[in-house]
């Protein structure tokens, strides 16, 4: 019945439509820098590209209606020469906000040609504002090249691209095997392979791959064959060093009407599972499956629960591997990892039986440990980078705890997984690190990756263990599917065709009461070190990191000591992010460089006393401009990426002015001057772009002379909007520029002094109109939305500066509710699902609306969130339920560890830069001023360095400001204590406050006693 039916619905579909030939022409575009070009020669497309030496993209694109029907297939034939990019297939609809496309990644043309079919589950939601993400219709087609590994210039030629509805899919019947005890479920009837087993499928099925379940007696070797028509075979995989038990084999993007398994000596199958498409592809499918029916703690905890970590690297970059809260290491970027466990009277004990602790050498430095705790021992983990060799280097203490001896086993896992999960991706995808061989010898394992896969640049990795191990054990995919057992493998070599190979090094002492085996392990290099000079290079390491992190020192009360600490971390986790001259938010999902992040992360580093990283990043950053001035939004390996941000040109002047402010160093700023005046003629022709009479309407005067709209806010990914982030960021640049034309003469300061007042009174009107129009009484993060954002609205107080020209009222909703939306998440019974530490922002908006108090309180929430605390980070992204497994951003998150950083030294002092005025611990309450109270010596400020200390006695505040400070509008300082102030003594001098403020215009050093009003 059912083979009719099918006849009848086949001879009923259309015939494949072309959607090369007729209908509207096809035209090319192309990114800023990279050329195309389009041409239809003897039927078929042709888009020649060249991204010289940028980033971005080259289209073909056509106005193509088409009804998409529930099934389809879409087919194209696509030759050419080139070398590596990406290759993108985009359909959108009438509006033209609205994508969905198919990505094939890495992708390269051959002068033969390949047919790709892309079905239904192909092709994806892109992006869009409809929360309707059904394919229904769409109105344009575009074929884009998208600069990947290798750019260059190149041709891709389609020959045909045809788009063919048809009938629904019809179910297949049940499958038959040869033996079907084989399919039937019961593992205790066994199937001896006496003869080749044949399973018909009824139809052409999509599968992933098989689990094959193995008898008493299993095979070691065998061969599954696929058949479209039960005559014709092709092998699928052949597994030739099998250890029986459960196999599961990837067959990724198969699809077949008949498989067959061969296997000599007739092995015994107890059952054979047929794994769905999604399962084979990619890798971490399949993990994600085994690890669900695995005893927990069988593979890393990032496959069945969030998972975090850290990093480890030197300044610069150098190394940088992963420690996770596990244990487990990853040896390098996208690396494979090495995961310890202990095997006690019989038992092995891996994470998930074990307590851990997690801390950092001297509570701050980038030097991290892992602590287990387990009945009589305890096993300590640390990892390293040199600081002179950029090798890592990975310590186990596996110590008797006990009151009598006892024998101990270490056994590390070379295991192909990143300490980076599944659930990460962007820049680089997270999970499985495939390993495709291994070799054991003269004393070191030489660990093989294929670096394009694993993004690992170095394809051979050598592990130097100290300690000879009493035993190595090699072990492909196909002999336990990486189970962590007792079984010693004694070859030498292993190559794995799945590339999950993985290996076992044990080492067996008998420890008396207290005593520690050590085991140290070099990682990298060509030469084996001594114990000596590992030792060395730990004790280097850690003096160095002293040295770069303590060039502001900060002391508090012991309440508030995590505080200090987390600062000198977050230091060094923004050195440790950074690419050479490269600032970048982290080194795994965000492996790239964004201007507006190197921007604040560079204020930082100028406040800590760090120029020559922030004046590298300028000067690298300085030569990825566009011609017309446009400053990339970001630049990674394939160069400067095209993307409207318009943020990005008040960043980048932003920076280089900074360095000018904080260095001094005229001659720099007027090198730069060229490239900063750029930069802002172009941001003056956007200005001007949205100065037109629409919208000075009513229903659009919330529009007029901003900066034009933009996806730089993430949340406006989606639909790009009016971002008053832009326009604050933008108006900085304007500030800024005029700044720098007074400080070298340039004619243009007082027309860039009129844009720059012309430009804040459009954005206080576009405001005005906002809360209007949509109704809402605060700051709205995009004027054409209306909606709350309050960590966008910190920028109009920093850098911006505007804090006095906003609406007060307006302002002071803004972060009264945001004060309440995170608080509310502090509550036992708080039902948020996640947010971004990029909040910590409100904490120094805070400190500049007068509010110490909840700005302390917001610190104090943000600071609870550090996952593992003592490890002194954030990710991107912070979750309720702290093992749901979600994205999170790269851990930690060198911009969020910049925004920490600011958030706390502003407690301390901070500039308004507009009257040249420092304001002093206008953020420390009397927690901070408890015993000795709170200093911090060395704060570099744009008038010189600031050293200050204050302690209250006795309801008394006792304060020192020194430094070769001499900030020309002085310092302010707000009273910090309860009560109303009284008359305060400066040098013996009594000053009266004014607004419950000391105003100070003499030099340091000052010696302020000041007391409460009597």
């Amino acid at each position: 019945m059912m083979l009719p039916l099918l006849l009848a619905a086949l001879a009923a579909q259309p015939a494949p439509r072309d959607l090369i030939r007729g209908g509207a022409a096809w035209t090319s575009a192309a990114s800023d820098g990279v050329s195309s070009q389009v041409a239809i020669t003897g039927g078929a497309l042709d888009l020649d590209y060249d991204f010289a030496k940028v980033s971005g993209y080259a289209v073909a694109r056509r106005a193509l209606p088409l009804d998409w029907p529930a099934n389809y297939a879409l087919r194209l034939r696509i030759r050419g020469t080139g070398g590596v990019n990406d290759l993108q297939i985009k359909f959108s609809d009438a509006a033209g906000t609205n994508v969905w496309w198919v990505q094939r990644r890495n992708f390269r043309p051959t002068p033969d040609g390949q047919t790709i079919t892309i079905r239904p589950r192909d092709l994806e939601f892109a992006w869009g504002p409809t929360t309707d993400k059904t394919l229904r219709k769409t109105v344009s087609l575009e074929i884009v090249v998208v600069r990947g590994r290798d750019g260059g210039a190149g041709r891709i030629t389609i020959d045909e691209l045809t788009f063919e509805p048809l009938p629904p899919p019809v179910p297949l019947p049940p499958p038959r095997a040869s033996d079907p005890r084989a399919l039937d479920g019961h593992r205790d009837t066994l199937a001896p392979l006496r003869r080749p087993l044949t399973i018909d499928f009824g139809g052409r099925k999509e599968l992933g791959g098989l689990t094959l379940h193995w008898g008493r007696k299993p095979a070691t070797s065998y061969r599954i064959d696929a058949s479209d028509d039960g005559r014709r075979w092709h092998a699928l995989r052949t597994v030739t060093n099998g250890d029986g038990g459960t196999d599961p084999v990837r067959l990724p993007d198969t699809e077949t009407r008949w498989l067959r398994i061969t296997a000599p000596g007739a092995p015994d199958l107890a059952e054979l599972d047929v794994m769905p498409p999604a399962w084979g592809t990619p890798p971490n499918a399949m993990i994600a499956a085994l690890a669900k029916t695995a005893p927990r703690g069988t593979y890393p905890r990032g496959f069945t629960e969030q998972s975090y970590w850290t990093l480890v690297a030197t300044d610069g970059g150098g190394g940088s591997g992963l420690i996770g809260e596990d244990g487990t290491i990853e040896v390098a970027r996208g690396g494979f990892s090495l995961e310890p466990s202990v095997i006690a009277d019989g038992k092995r004990f891996g994470w998930a039986d074990v307590t851990a602790t997690h801390r950092l050498r001297d509570g701050s430095l980038p030097m991290p440990a892992v602590d287990w705790r387990a009945d009589g021992w305890s096993l300590t983990t640390t990892l390293v980078a040199d600081h002179a060799t950029a090798r890592l280097l990975a310590r186990w203490r596996l110590t008797n705890t006990g009151n009598r001896p006892r024998t101990l086993r270490l056994r590390i896992a070379v295991r192909p997984f990143q300490v980076n999960p599944p659930a990460q991706f962007l820049s680089q995808q997270g999970g499985v690190s495939p390993i495709s061989r291994i070799a054991w010898t003269a004393g070191h394992l030489a660990v093989t990756t294929p670096a394009a896969i694993a993004g690992d640049p170095v394809p051979v990795r050598t592990l130097y263990p100290l300690t000879k191990p009493n035993s190595v054990a090699l072990r492909p995919f196909t002999q336990g599917a990486l189970a962590d057992d007792t079984t010693v493998c004694h070859a030498t070599t292993v190559e794995d065709p799945d590339r999950l190979a993985s290996a076992t090094l044990d080492w067996e002492r008998t420890l008396a009461p207290g005593e520690t085996l050590d085991i140290p392990l070099v990682i990298g290099g060509d030469t084996t070190p001594t114990t000596a000079a590992f030792d060395a290079a730990e004790t280097a390491t850690a003096a160095y990191w002293k040295r770069t992190l303590g060039t502001v020192a900060i002391t508090v009360p012991p309440s508030k000591q995590a505080v200090a600490d987390t600062v000198r971390t977050a230091l060094a986790h923004i050195l440790m992010s950074r690419d050479g001259p490269a600032l970048k938010p982290g080194t795994r999902s965000y492996d790239r460089s964004w201007i507006r992040d190197g921007a604040m992360m560079g204020d930082t580093l100028l406040r800590l006393g760090h120029p020559a990283p922030v004046r590298a990043f300028a000067d690298w950053y300085g030569t990825k401009l566009f011609g017309n001035g446009k400053v990339p939004c970001c630049v990674d390996a394939r160069g400067p990426d095209p993307v409207p941000e318009n943020d990005s040109q008040g960043e980048y002047i932003h920076l280089v002015t900074q360095l000018y402010r904080y260095t001094g160093d005229r001659p720099a700023l007027a090198r730069d001057w060229p490239k900063l005046d750029a930069a802002r003629r172009y941001m003056e022709g956007q200005r001007q772009s949205e100065q037109t009479p629409a919208n000075l309407t009513p229903d659009r005067r919330h529009l007029y002379g901003l900066m034009p709209p933009s996806i730089s806010h993430e949340g406006y990914s989606a639909e790009a909007q009016y971002s008053l982030w832009d326009n604050f960021w933008a108006l900085t640049g304007y500030k800024d520029a005029t700044f720098a034309a007074t400080v070298l003469g340039r004619p243009e300061a007082a027309t860039i002094a009129v844009q720059r007042d012309q430009f804040a009174q459009d954005i206080r009107a576009a405001i005005t109109a906002s809360t209007r129009r949509f109704g809402i009484d605060f700051i709205p993060g995009a004027t054409s939305l209306g909606d709350f954002d309050a960590t966008s609205t910190t920028m109009a107080l920093d850098p911006a500066g505007e804090e006095a020209r906003l609406d007060p009222r307006l302002l002071a909703n803004t972060f009264d509710r945001q004060y309440a939306r995170v608080m509310a998440r502090t509550r036992p019974d708080a039902t948020w699902a996640d947010y971004t530490p990029y909040e910590l922002r409100n904490v120094s908006a805070l400190v500049r609306l007068r509010q110490r108090n909840r700005a302390n309180d917001l610190l104090a929430a943000y600071m609870a969130d550090r996952r593992p605390a003592a490890w002194n980070g954030w990710a991107e992204v912070v979750g309720r339920d702290p093992r749901e497994i979600r994205f999170i951003g790269d851990m930690p998150h060198a911009w969020v560890a910049s925004d920490f950083i600011r958030a706390a030294l502003d407690l301390f002092a901070y500039v308004r830069t507009d009257e040249g005025a420092v304001v002093v611990a206008a953020g420390l309450d009397h927690k901070w001023l408890l015993g000795t109270g709170s200093s911090i010596k060395g704060l570099r400020t744009p008038y010189g360095t600031l050293d200050l200390s204050a302690r209250e006695a006795g309801g008394t505040l006792l304060m020192t400001i020194a430094g070769d400070i001499a900030a020309p509008g002085g310092f302010v300082i707000p009273w910090p204590l309860s009560g109303k102030p009284g008359p305060a003594r400066i040098n013996g001098k009594v000053v009266q406050p004014r607004d419950g403020k000391l105003h100070v215009m003499k030099s340091t050093p000052l010696q302020i006693e000041w007391r409460p009003l009597r």
